[in-house]
């Protein structure tokens, strides 16, 4: 079994910015891929940012140049720094991993619970 916990969300103004963490725990032998996803009312989920095992970052082309993606493998973490906030950027975000379990031979993804994030204009 595998956890993920989000931290970080909360109410922030227009062209603020907030720090969304994650934390895997649980029966993990690799983490490859991490990443954040959004999904606001209405819409569908949406990726906002990858990272690769080897730091290969990609994002959506709406949070380029705002937001920032980072992992620290020594912890399980993955986090997401977001600058510059725009009200459309309100939504529920989730992180995921691509993890192998240990005496697991293949890998499996897992999601966190979700944080709210609310940016007002």
């Amino acid at each position: 079994q595998v956890q993920l916990v989000e931290s970080g969300g909360g109410l922030v103004q227009a062209g603020g910015s907030l720090r969304l963490s994650c934390a895997a725990s649980g029966s993990i032998s690799r983490i490859n891929a991490m990443g954040w996803y959004r999904q606001a009312p209405g819409n569908q989920r949406e990726l906002v940012a990858t990272i690769t095992s080897s730091g290969t970052t990609n994002y959506a082309d709406s949070v380029k140049g705002r937001f920032t993606i980072s992992r620290d493998d020594a912890k399980n973490t993955v986090s997401l720094q977001m600058n510059s906030l725009k009200f459309e950027d309100t939504a529920v975000y989730y992180c995921n991993a691509v993890v192998r379990r240990i005496y697991t031979p293949t890998t499996s993804i897992s999601w966190g619970q979700g944080t709210q994030v609310t940016v007002s204009s």
